[in-house]
């Protein structure tokens, strides 16, 4: 069987990750598995709509299997978010490709471009870059220039940027995945409108919160749209004033010193940052205040949401211990018979089966909690032990033999 593998967010799921799905159909693929961000994402924030609302318009389009990116994993850098993603795709034990998007739809530049960055010419490179006080990302490309000539324009795509950060993890874990680039259909990262009728996602989220979920009408698939009208009706979209009250609400209440222990806080900037909370009546204003030139504005949303969530230095794995089970379609659940890791539909399951489990299922239900805060409407707690996995084609989840029975 050929499984193809994705690292998605969905948020939301529009017509270019339907193109991707189907495409990876037309290329003959037997099943695709999604790893998908749950309660929080890589810009430090939360989804626009809950997982189990993501993740059955992924099934609507084709998708077979969609398991968790736990929210610890999903807002770090895109490094660290690449990693997760690749252990857990490996960790099933039956997926042989990963598929992105990328503008370079290039497999051995993007490969040749993730070798060189794990090479010790470039980090040498890369520490003289640092200490001219530079943003890590544009350290990065200077220093990726430098070394070999080329590498820095092909990092200059973020989609380049994070497939090659795919091919890094692939590499380092001796994973059997062969990346598979595909290009990046219509309008780019960011960009504002549509192109060839394709939008990016940061333009489809701008539209919803002018515009309510109405926004996204004629940019997603209409099975999507079809969900995001029912969640929003319920209260489940996002709301950018409720995050903000949450957020600053646990920051201002959080002392400097436990600032200090926050991952990715060094060189007393739990000062600086402590400083900007006080004063800022917003999230963007809190960004805003804290930026330098060395910390830029999407190493501060991760930052402030990790500080909100308590996830210290530390204190949890390198890598995701758990497979967790969002959404899946009857045909595809005997694909979970060859995972190398706990598997399963319940997260309170999950967290009994060792220590490293449990720390990140608690890091989970945090975020969780937290994302509960931040919709048009507050949910309750607890939502990530209660949720009920989204099935498709409804069958048992599991044979007699499977602990979730």
């Amino acid at each position: 069987m050929h499984v193809a593998g994705i690292i998605a967010e969905y948020d939301p799921f529009h017509a270019g990750h339907a193109w991707q799905i189907a495409r990876l159909k037309e290329q003959g693929f037997d099943r695709i598995v999604v790893c998908m961000s749950s309660w929080a994402v890589q810009r430090g924030g939360v989804p626009i709509l809950p997982p189990a609302v993501r993740a059955r318009a992924a099934l609507e389009a084709g998708a077979d299997l969609v398991l968790a990116l736990p929210a610890p994993y999903a807002c770090q850098s895109a490094e660290g978010f690449a990693a997760a993603g690749v252990a857990l795709l490996a960790g099933l034990g039956c997926v042989d490709t990963l598929a992105f998007g990328a503008e370079t739809a290039d497999r051995e530049a993007l490969l040749a471009a993730a070798r060189l960055l794990q090479s010790g010419e470039y980090a040498a490179v890369l520490c003289r870059e640092l200490e001219g006080g530079v943003p890590f990302a544009a350290a990065r490309a200077a220093a990726a220039e430098q070394t070999r000539p080329g590498t820095g324009a092909l990092l200059a795509g973020p989609n380049n940027n994070l497939g090659v950060e795919y091919c890094k993890a692939i590499l380092a874990q001796r994973a059997a995945l062969i990346p598979l680039p595909l290009p990046r259909k219509g309008a780019a990262h960011g960009q504002e409108g549509e192109t060839e009728g394709f939008a990016s996602a940061s333009w489809i989220r701008r539209r919803i919160a002018m515009q309510g979920i109405g926004g996204a009408r004629g940019l997603v698939p209409p099975s999507a749209f079809a969900l995001y009208e029912s969640a929003a009706a319920a209260g489940q979209l996002a709301s950018v004033r409720a995050f903000d009250q949450a957020l600053l609400s646990r920051l201002r209440a959080m002392p400097t010193e436990q600032l200090a222990r926050i991952r990715g806080v060094n060189e007393g900037l739990q000062h600086r940052l402590a400083a900007a909370i006080r004063a800022a009546p917003t999230a963007r204003a809190l960004y805003d205040t804290a930026k330098t030139r060395r910390y830029a504005h999407a190493r501060l949303r991760r930052l402030a949401l990790d500080a909100a969530l308590d996830y210290r230095s530390g204190a949890l794995p390198a890598l995701p211990p758990y497979l967790h089970l969002l959404a899946a379609r009857r045909r595809a659940l005997a694909l979970l018979g060859e995972a190398r890791l706990p598997v399963g539909t319940s997260l309170a399951k999950l967290m009994r089966q060792n220590a490293a489990c449990a720390a990140v299922g608690r890091a989970e239900c945090a975020a969780a909690d937290f994302a509960a805060l931040c919709r048009a409407c507050p949910a309750p707690m607890g939502q990530a032990l209660t949720g009920k996995p989204v099935l498709i084609e409804g069958a048992p989840l599991f044979g007699t033999n499977h602990p979730d029975s």
